[in-house]
């Protein structure tokens, strides 16, 4: 797609730059509540149900939303419902645990694995790991994401817009850490919401109305049958895909460590991933709609794209506010997330540096700005290597998702030991290299997860220490 004219650039340069403004200025608002390392880090357990909801939204409707979902919705009408249930069924599982997490008090996932398995910097380094390549690589090419997208509508330089972008997620993040980042996304999630539907029904009116769009369009896909219309194989891979990514994400579970009350980290949760269908209406009305302009597109994933180039001047400009809103929110939130590792897990807990509030959130600050330069050069210099980036929630699922959800199964039960933990780690790591290697049909980190949990039982129960309920409860309540 070609840029636009001079007055539509000016317009959407103009309408970035007032949402980025306006996010900054939030940001700095709200940071002004961060008082210590804690509200930097997980927002101090401060944040109302509400808001809670509305973060979480704005921090999963990123590029992929705006993009592959809608190509979802051009290829297989309603099946994009069927992908974002496996969001909603992963938030279901995290329920089970969710009031834990939130009586513990963690700051990150690794935090959660050395509770159970006991303090190990082995354990604890393996973890981090596993817990920040996903928001590093969500940091990454949503720069990448930001800049292909804006250099197609105003013909500016993709360095440029990676810089453009960077800067505003440092303002985003600096200010108050998560507290700031989680107010913030909870604004720009509610016009988030209101834009999704809003876009929605244009693009459904200008296909000619719902009447003209199902003449148009197979009714295998706009009629209750096309929630199964991309065919069960695909969905079935989708839920070995999707689910273990959203059970090992930190970014969501950052949301449950920072409810206001305990009894919202469930309700949180739940009414969360009722959100993320939001998404789906999205996604299919406006991949039908192309479907019915326009069936011949060669790729399903330039229907975004394409319908950009039908909208009136002014409806451009106001979608371009749409979508620095949506990116800027997921940049902010994974940056944020990728310094409360390396903070938490790697400068204190792995190298054993015990700083003061004031030192730790200086430390934090100096973090974020390292941390955003990396994903810019990495944006500017690999932006086409970055898709090997998705590899990542496979191979973090595959680390964490046993020792986290048997983990807590069994911590009642049995004296769980870090060889545990550090075995099962290492057994989904192998286990999912393999499965790759082998280019196993169904989702390799199945087989990861698979491995994980056999070897981290085989090593629980073959420990002779076993505790009971009560006793272990009642150590948990001591700590």
């Amino acid at each position: 797609m070609t840029s636009g004219s001079t007055g539509q650039i000016a317009g959407l340069a103009i309408t970035s730059l007032l949402v980025i403004g306006f996010g900054i200025a939030m940001s700095v608002y709200f940071g002004r509540k961060a008082k210590s390392s804690k509200d930097w880090l997980s927002a101090g357990g401060s944040l109302p149900l509400i808001v809670v909801i509305v973060t979480q939204f704005a921090t999963a409707t990123g590029g992929g939303v705006l993009i592959a979902h809608v190509g979802i919705g051009y290829a297989s009408g309603w099946s994009v419902f069927a992908y974002e249930a496996c969001v909603l069924i992963g938030f279901l599982v995290l329920m089970l645990i969710a009031r834990w997490l939130r009586e513990q008090r963690f700051t990150t996932l690794p935090e959660i694995v050395t509770r159970l398995f006991g303090e190990n910097k082995l354990v604890t380094a393996i973890a981090a790991m596993a817990a920040l390549v996903v928001p590093f690589g969500w940091l990454a090419t949503q720069f990448v994401a930001f800049a292909q997208l804006f250099s197609r509508l105003t013909g500016a330089s993709p360095t440029v817009l990676i810089l453009l972008i960077m800067v505003a997620s440092l303002f985003f993040v600096l200010p108050g850490g998560l507290t700031s980042v989680a107010w913030t996304d909870f604004v720009f999630g509610l016009f988030m919401i209101v834009m999704s539907l809003g876009v929605a029904g244009y693009a459904i009116h200008l296909a000619g109305g719902w009447g003209q769009l199902t003449a148009s369009v197979p009714q295998r896909l706009w009629g209750w049958q096309g929630v199964t219309a991309a065919g069960w194989e695909q969905i079935w891979l989708w839920v070995a895909a999707i689910v273990p990514g959203t059970l090992t994400n930190q970014l969501y579970y950052q949301r449950v460590f920072a409810t206001k009350r305990v009894s919202d980290a469930r309700r949180g949760l739940a009414l969360s991933g009722l959100t993320m269908l939001i998404g789906g209406v999205y996604a299919g009305c406006i991949g039908l709609a192309v479907r019915a302009m326009n069936p011949g597109l060669a790729n399903e994933e330039g229907a975004t794209g394409w319908l950009l180039t039908q909208l009136p001047g002014w409806v451009v400009v106001v979608f371009g506010a749409f979508l620095v809103s949506t990116i800027v929110s997921t940049t902010g939130s994974a940056l944020q997330s990728v310094v409360a590792n390396l903070t938490r897990d790697v400068y204190q807990n792995i190298a054993g540096r015990d700083v003061d509030e004031r030192r730790t959130v200086a430390l934090s600050r100096l973090i974020t700005v390292g941390v955003s330069v990396l994903a810019a050069v990495l944006a500017i210099q690999f932006s086409k290597a970055l898709t090997w980036l998705v590899a990542t929630y496979a191979y973090s699922a595959a680390v964490l998702a046993a020792p986290i959800f048997l983990g807590y199964l069994l911590h009642t039960r049995r004296r769980l030991t870090p060889a545990a933990a550090i075995g099962g780690m290492l057994a989904g790591l192998v286990g999912c290299a393999v499965a790759q290697t082998l280019d196993t049909a169904v989702p390799y980190a199945v087989y990861g997860i698979g491995s994980s949990a056999v070897v981290l039982l085989a090593i629980a129960f073959g420990s002779s220490e076993r505790t009971t309920g009560v006793r272990r409860a009642t150590e948990e309540e001591k700590a």
